[in-house]
């Protein structure tokens, strides 16, 4: 089935309504288990009814594109769209009970990201926005800060530990205290809440070394359409081509307002 951006954007408004009203159901009530072979992702029964009720919908209304999601994996129709779905952004918060989680939904043409969603449950929030029709938490228009100075901003960086390199995790601590010591204040939720908080100006800036594609696709969307870019940590666009042979590849990413992301990248760089 064809339909234009804003049906598609429509769409996914629609299913990140439904999907937070069945991860609140859940919210408070699980217990997480830990993916084998990365003690850093867990899974929840609230995983994998999000993302069962997600891949119905996308099969019955556009049973001819692609999917690719964090739980499933993917399925390859030949089409030129690529559903990218996260059921739970935030998995480890959300199994703590910490309300800092959500869901992400975002449609490749191609290798070009052009809708988005992601919902904060707990916040009864939920943004959408579609390539060149700006970006919206529920129903109301939001933008990047128009911060130019760093001092002057909160940046979010998200982190994880790596027991089996410990080395890896000191090189990014050492990159992490060159930017606080850039910056006003380092917020982690390392969640979709800090990239939202991005998007609507509260955040100048996000950072992170380790994520995947359904970390990013939807992201990518809301960031730009509020004015901001989205790169990867070093600067560069970001490479979805050929995305369904992306579903284990790692992305580091850098989002924000373009000011302010110019100048953290320097940041970074000159910090390696």
């Amino acid at each position: 089935m064809k339909m234009g951006k804003m049906e598609y954007a429509g769409f996914v408004k629609s299913i990140l309504e439904e999907s937070s009203s069945i991860a609140s159901g859940y919210f408070g009530k699980v217990s997480a288990e830990v993916k084998e072979g990365d003690n850093n992702q867990v899974l929840t029964d609230a995983d994998l009814a999000i993302g069962n009720f997600i891949l119905r919908q996308i099969s019955k209304t556009f049973p001819e594109h692609n999917i690719i999601d964090e739980e499933k994996g993917i399925i390859d129709n030949d089409s030129r769209y690529t559903w990218v779905v996260d059921p739970i952004d935030g998995t480890s918060n959300f199994a703590s009970g910490s309300p800092l989680y959500g869901t992400l939904l975002g449609l490749l043409d191609n290798d070009q990201p052009i809708v988005g969603g992601a919902s904060l449950p707990s916040f009864g929030e939920i943004y959408v926005a579609e390539s060149g029709g700006g970006s919206f938490c529920n129903g109301e228009k939001i933008s990047v800060s128009t911060e130019k100075n760093l001092l002057n901003s909160l940046v979010a960086y998200g982190i994880d530990g790596y027991q089996d390199d410990p080395e890896r995790t000191r090189r990014e601590c050492d990159m992490m205290a060159e930017i606080v010591l850039n910056i006003r204040n380092l917020r982690t939720s390392n969640s979709v809440f800090d990239s939202v908080m991005v998007a609507k100006g509260v955040y100048g800036v996000q950072l992170n070394s380790t994520s995947k594609i359904w970390d990013n696709v939807a992201l990518q969307v809301i960031i730009e359409e509020a004015g901001g870019v989205y790169t990867d940590i070093d600067g560069n666009r970001m490479n979805y081509s050929k995305p369904l042979s992306r579903y284990d590849q790692n992305f580091t990413l850098a989002c924000g307002a373009l000011e302010l992301h110019h100048k953290l990248i320097s940041v970074v760089t000159k910090s390696r």
